[in-house]
């Protein structure tokens, strides 16, 4: 039997909870669907207080989707140095920084036309 596809509002609220699992902070969700020639629907944005903590995120979002969704990311980067991950879900793009390189990149001032949601923790 062919599993039906993840909602896009599931697949955020589920890694939404993975970061909130091990206190990821400051966490965003960019909705780009009104921007042109975008390469998904969302950015879920969200900073960690070190490599550790980035890492730590990282594998709670990995692990909550695919317990709870079945689902896991199509491609992941950034987890040499794990200053900035990057966890491509196609529709949903995860970003977990470092806090001074979030500040640094600022993406969310690059996608200033979309609109921003600050996420509180659960």
């Amino acid at each position: 039997m062919a599993q039906k596809p993840v909602s896009t509002d599931d697949l955020i609220a589920v890694i939404i909870k993975g970061i909130d699992d091990v206190k990821g902070e400051n966490v965003q969700l960019l909705d780009l669907r009104d921007i042109d020639n975008t390469v998904c629907d969302y950015f879920v944005i969200c900073s960690g207080n070190s490599n550790t903590q980035v890492n730590a995120i990282s594998g709670s979002v990995q692990k909550v989707v695919s317990k709870e969704l079945k689902d896991k990311p199509w491609h992941i980067e950034g987890q040499n140095n794990s200053e900035w991950i990057l966890m491509d879900y196609v529709n949903v793009v995860v970003h977990i920084f470092q806090k001074h390189v979030r500040e640094f990149y600022d993406i969310e001032s690059l996608w200033g036309d979309a609109k921003i949601t600050q996420i509180s923790p659960v």
